[in-house]
């Protein structure tokens, strides 16, 4: 049995999360530049088995998705051909950036420390991967 991977993926940087092997909990993982995304993920799956990859689909609140998905689709298609064997799905994201800023202000996080954009970034990947690993238990 393999990782779960999750990407909160944004114009600028993309949040990462993985679960454990036995796909129980999910934790942070890492912070990347979008444009790095690719490279980063292919060398975690070189090192790290993983089953699947798990990537926060944007929607509106009417439920479609949204215009983010004009960048998302190329980058996920293209992380698709470099990793065939790798099954990529998404999964609504829906207010995760507001769930992770909402979980560090619950924690007690210091304010300088929730101005850090790539922290709320690994935290809404985090968030993604939980409610994939929910969905998965009903």
């Amino acid at each position: 049995m393999g990782r779960l991977l999750a990407i909160d993926y944004g114009r600028k940087r993309c949040g990462l999360a993985v679960t454990d092997v036995l796909q129980i909990v999910a934790t942070a993982l890492d912070t990347v530049p979008s444009a790095q995304l690719i490279t980063y993920v292919k060398a975690y799956v070189s090192r790290e088995p993983v089953d699947e990859i798990i990537v926060g689909l944007p929607k509106t609140l009417g439920g479609e998705p949204s215009e983010s998905m004009r960048y998302i689709t190329p980058a996920i298609n293209r992380l698709r051909k470099e990793l065939p064997g790798v099954e990529i799905r998404f999964f609504d994201e829906r207010f995760t950036s507001t769930l992770a800023h909402r979980a560090m202000l619950d924690a007690g996080v210091k304010k300088s420390d929730r101005r850090d954009k790539g922290a709320i970034d690994r935290m809404a990947a985090v968030i993604i991967l939980n409610g994939y690993l929910e969905s998965r238990r009903i």
